[in-house]
């Protein structure tokens, strides 16, 4: 399963591990299908670390699990899917960003360099960028402030997802004009 992201940077086609993490997968899957991400900004964008987005306030303290609007506020957020052969090894890794152990929700991050060994087994790796890295090497060069939030707004503009495992990134450009029009 694919999910292309459009951001004001580029495209990002992501392929997700949905057999290992299905109940994270799932999670993106819904908040992408109801367009949850929609506008979502890259909240926070550390150079030669993450860009984390999945926040719908822009703050970075907020965004809730689709299992909230499915069973109420006491699921607003979901347990961890750690598995010890999914690693931080690459750029384009991506996982979520919890607030502690077992408290996903919406916001995930992606890696922005190799070799971030020590996030493993603290993080839920959900799946990897197959298409669009010179996306994040212009998302990893963006001018930061001191607090990470890039000067120039980098928004997600358009999800959509694909049950191929890998597809050519203009046919889903394809797809979703189609759609549009």
């Amino acid at each position: 399963m694919s999910v292309l992201i459009v951001t004001s940077l580029g495209d990002i086609v992501v392929d997700l591990y949905t057999d290992k993490c299905p109940l994270t997968s799932k999670n993106f899957l819904k908040l992408c299908k109801i367009k949850y991400y929609n506008g979502c900004l890259f909240h926070t964008v550390q150079k030669d670390f993450t860009a984390q987005t999945g926040d719908p306030t822009g703050t970075g303290a907020g965004g809730d699990s689709v299992y909230k609007f499915l069973y109420g506020d006491q699921a607003r957020f979901f347990s961890d899917e750690i598995h010890l052969d999914l690693k931080h090894t690459k750029v384009g890794t991506v996982a979520m960003a919890s607030a502690g152990e077992n408290l996903n929700a919406s916001q995930f991050y992606i890696t922005l360099r190799d070799d971030l060994d020590y996030l493993d087994g603290k993080h839920t790796v959900f799946g990897e960028v197959a298409e669009g890295h010179e996306t994040l090497t212009r998302i990893n060069e963006a001018y930061v402030d001191d607090k990470n939030r890039s000067y120039k707004n980098i928004s997600k503009i358009i999800n959509n997802v694909t049950n191929d495992e890998r597809i050519a990134k203009d046919k889903l450009l394809q797809l979703i004009k189609s759609s549009i029009m």
